[in-house]
């Protein structure tokens, strides 16, 4: 790509997104580093303020028609595409999502070039760039914040109140947690690494799952749960990586084993479709029960957790499933999980999780952009071209952007 002005969008969507995909500090180094202009559209909502762009030598401009590369955070309105230009956006679109399909026909109808994050990957298939270590570590803590609603044990402000990570760190003081406390986390990468950063700043030891399962302690432990800890074959045991990706509905999970004897359980995992549901119904049913708060950090709402029947919101966090009903009730009900699924997590850390981004954005997918892409890894994530036609891999869209 022949990029030498790139312009960072105004976030439109509704409800509005305060983060950016750089901040004013590193809009200079990209210009330094990559030999390009960038250029900053005015904005009254995000959380870097336009005068801090501006102290640092960005301009502002308010049309970006003259960008060969435009840039922002989440899906933008279909009345503010330029026609014949170059996006990197989040685009929800490539599972199809139903909201998500005027967006796409009008991408290809204005013949735009849209390379989506969330499908740039590296050579060894992994995503290269994403806000999930944030998910994690606002997650987590919205974890703490929910047992200690829940317990009456303490009352921790929400993220998005605080001025930035070292204010939340700050309220983490607050946490009191019972010695008998055990919890689980499932997922690692970005997400379920982020979750224990938060873990690792609270007096919790991990442990190892055998030991939290049998054993009894006097003081708060954690167990971070890897897929083939909670998955087994139906048919004779065990767990194959390769044969379970390629087979799920031969597994079952086993995790309720463990989050039965927990009192929170932090869920960062990534879950397909077709994999084994982990926490059923009839799980929570159990006699001997006892996690009654659950963070869903993954969130995916009717899926793999019963209690995660919905996604919370950032104003209204929590909510309460009763567990033998099987409906949404009054948290502080005896019987009800108290259940955190607020879905845009990154969101109540706007800046920090802004600069995280900023600097993958920059060491990860920039050199690939502005210089130079061997493995034609852009490419690969290129979701429509400047012809109006959807890239050979993306063709299973065509349906979803055309329905007939």
């Amino acid at each position: 790509m022949n990029i030498k002005k790139i312009g960072v969008i105004r976030e439109g969507k509704v409800p509005p997104d305060f983060r950016v995909p750089l901040s004013p500090v590193q809009c200079v180094e990209v210009m330094k580093w990559f030999g390009v202009v960038v250029v900053v559209q005015p904005s009254p909502i995000r959380r870097f303020r336009d005068e801090e762009y501006v102290a640092a030598g960005i301009t502002l401009q308010e049309d970006l028609s003259d960008c060969d590369l435009i840039i922002g955070v989440k899906e933008v309105p279909v009345d503010l595409l330029i026609p014949g230009k170059t996006y990197l956006f989040f685009s929800h679109t490539i599972k199809k999502q139903p909201h998500n399909a005027k967006l796409l026909r009008a991408i290809l109808d204005k013949k735009i070039r849209l390379v989506d994050y969330e499908v740039i990957k590296g050579k060894d298939n992994k995503r290269l760039i994403g806000f999930g270590r944030y998910a994690g570590i606002v997650g987590a803590y919205e974890g703490f914040r929910a047992f200690g609603k829940k317990h009456g044990l303490y009352d921790l402000k929400s993220p998005s109140e605080c001025a930035d990570r070292v204010d939340m760190e700050e309220e983490m003081k607050k946490i009191v947690l019972p010695s008998s406390m055990k919890i689980v986390v499932t997922g690692f990468g970005r997400v379920g690494n982020g979750a224990e950063e938060i873990l690792r700043m609270l007096p919790i030891t991990r442990v190892e799952e055998e030991d939290f399962f049998s054993m009894t302690f006097d003081h708060p432990v954690y167990v971070h749960l890897d897929t083939h800890e909670y998955y087994v074959r139906k048919d004779f045991g065990g767990f194959d990586k390769k044969d379970f990706y390629s087979n799920p509905e031969k597994y079952i999970s086993t995790l309720a084993e463990n989050v039965r004897k927990a009192d929170l359980y932090i869920a960062c995992h990534l879950w397909a479709g077709g994999n084994p549901v982990l926490i059923t119904k009839e799980d929570v049913e159990h006699p001997d029960w006892k996690c009654m708060v659950i963070a869903d950090v993954s969130c995916d709402t009717n899926g793999p957790i019963a209690p995660t029947i919905k996604a919370s919101k950032i104003s209204d966090p929590i909510f309460g499933y009763h567990r033998f009903n099987h409906t949404e009730c009054d948290w502080q009900d005896k019987d009800a999980i108290c259940v955190m699924s607020i879905d845009n997590l990154p969101c109540e850390l706007p800046k920090d999780a802004s600069e995280d981004f900023g600097n993958e954005l920059i060491s990860k997918v920039f050199p690939l952009m502005l210089k130079e892409d061997p493995d034609h890894l852009i490419w690969k994530a290129t979701e429509t071209t400047l012809a109006g036609e959807l890239t050979p891999h993306f063709e299973y869209l065509h349906d979803y952007a055309y329905p007939k």
